[in-house]
């Protein structure tokens, strides 16, 4: 049936075709050339300004959804913070304020004082310390635990001469309280052109804050001072390891050789560090080729530091170190004690295990960044622990005492920790003062007027101004000349030479 079906529609088929041809409509559209040329030109027409209106009012929109292809998803959320703030802030934003504000952020979480973020004139600071001199008070600082921390005060600087001593608490500058500050802010506060005062307010372990004055003045970047003790036995003092500071020291080891040096004591107290090649290339005047120096570990990688060829100082050493005695100067007495059997006299040391790499930023910032830790020969991280001498010899308690503020009067009957202070630096230097304690006495007068009548100042009774000066003068004197760490290191290195 299907098949007679089929031959019925093709005989209609047959039977029809011109009728079904001229009645059924066309799937083709029949125009001649010159309209349909014309029709195409003006849907091109049409279509370009289409285009057109939609980029030029459709333009925001369109970039608002375009992400840029080097854009890192992880910062997604960072950039929608910024345009929030941008867009409803109720005022203008400071947009490098804000920026390097995120970059700090960005190092504070890290929770490690020694990576720090410097902005352009923090890092221009940074970049003044460490070439031939700066202006300022010279000493080395730190933030922990949100507070602004001394880790020693340059030698012969004004802060050394004003007293101010390691791990001392800088809780204001000038006035203005600078807790939560990092190292880099702070800097920027107690820097300033030689000749001007800056006031620190100190606190100094328990005891209460304290002012203390300090006149800026220009910070040599010298850091090797030596000296013939004896006959045999030469003092070479390192203060920090800067560019120079191996060939400062080979001309001191040169110099005390001609003056008879026999033996040698390395002293690197209150040297807060600085270059890791520097330390590495002076370790390696004392440690025998192939002997490690340090071992350096980034991320689970360990690397040796061995010795190389070279000269070599042929002589006995000791090293003295203390609280202040940091990072590089740790590398010196780590590989000098585990490597070349070099005893250590002094205090534990301050425990900065760690290495800081400085890159630098296109608009003068920079960022420091901790990069790997260091261990001593042996293996040992005495990062926050320090390194514990052979030989432990304490400062006087009078080392240890604040300073005395000049502008103000101590007088009879006036009673504080700063009279108690000043009695106990009147005895330590030979005077009679009675009774320690924190009153100002009749005793301490007559203690005072002897003191005065016996260093030409002006008969008074009363410690203020020049009196003050002279007093801790005095104090500074005996501690370089009493002092008790040198004493045994001398003690110590006679003993290697005589055996």
């Amino acid at each position: 049936m299907k098949r007679v079906k089929n031959l019925d529609e093709q005989q209609q088929n047959n039977e029809e075709p011109k009728r079904i041809e001229e009645t059924k409509p066309s799937s083709y559209i029949k125009m001649k050339p010159f309209v349909f040329l014309l029709t195409i030109l003006s849907l091109v027409i049409v279509t370009v300004a289409l285009t057109m209106l939609y980029l030029t009012w459709g333009k925001e929109q369109v970039v608002d959804r375009i992400i840029p292809p080097s854009e890192r998803s992880e910062f997604s959320k960072l950039y929608m913070a910024y345009d929030k703030l941008e867009a409803e802030y109720y005022k203008d934003i400071d947009e490098e304020a804000i920026i390097n504000g995120a970059i700090n952020g960005m190092i504070d979480a890290l929770e490690d004082p020694y990576s720090d973020y410097m902005n352009e004139n923090e890092a221009s600071q940074f970049n003044e310390s460490i070439s031939s001199s700066f202006q300022g008070i010279g000493a080395e600082i730190q933030e922990r635990d949100g507070i602004i921390t001394v880790v020693s005060p340059i030698k012969n600087s004004p802060a050394e001469k004003a007293g101010v001593l390691p791990n001392d608490k800088i809780m204001a500058v000038d006035g203005k309280d600078i807790q939560g500050y990092s190292a880099s802010e702070a800097v920027l506060l107690i820097r300033g052109n030689k000749g001007t005062e800056v006031t620190l307010s100190i606190k100094r372990g328990e005891n209460a804050t304290m002012d203390v004055k300090i006149v800026r003045d220009e910070i040599p970047i010298e850091t090797v001072y030596a000296e013939m003790i004896d006959d045999q036995v030469a003092h070479i003092i390192i203060s920090s390891f800067s560019t120079n500071t191996y060939d400062e020291l080979l001309t001191a080891i040169d110099e005390m050789k001609k003056e008879g040096m026999k033996a040698l004591v390395l002293d690197v107290r209150q040297n807060p560090g600085g270059r890791l090649d520097t330390a590495i290339d002076i370790s390696n005047l004392f440690v025998e080729d192939g002997k490690p120096i340090l071992q350096i570990e980034d991320k689970g990688d360990k690397m040796v530091t061995p010795a190389t060829p070279g000269m070599r100082v042929d002589v006995p050493v000791s090293v003295i170190i203390d609280e202040g005695s940091a990072s590089a100067s740790e590398i010196l007495a780590g590989a000098l004690s585990e490597s070349a059997n070099v005893p250590l006299v002094g205090l534990t040391s301050f425990g900065k295990g760690t290495v800081q790499t400085v890159n630098d930023l296109p608009d003068g910032s920079n960022i420091k960044i901790t990069t790997a830790k260091w261990l001593t020969p042996k293996g040992n991280w005495i990062h926050d622990k320090g390194i514990v001498p052979d030989y432990e010899v304490q400062y006087p308690s009078y080392a240890m005492l604040s300073p005395i503020d000049p502008s103000t009067t101590l007088e009879e009957d006036q009673s504080s920790e700063a009279v108690q202070n000043a009695k106990e630096m009147l005895q330590a230097i030979g005077y009679k003062v009675g009774k320690i304690d924190g009153n100002f006495d009749a005793e301490m007068t007559e203690a005072v007027k002897k003191f005065q009548a016996d260093n030409k100042l002006e008969v008074t009774g009363k410690l203020v101004g020049d009196s003050t000066y002279v007093l801790m003068d005095k104090i500074r004197e005996k501690i370089v000349k009493d002092d008790p760490q040198l004493l045994k290191a001398k003690e110590v290195v006679t003993e290697l030479l005589n055996k």
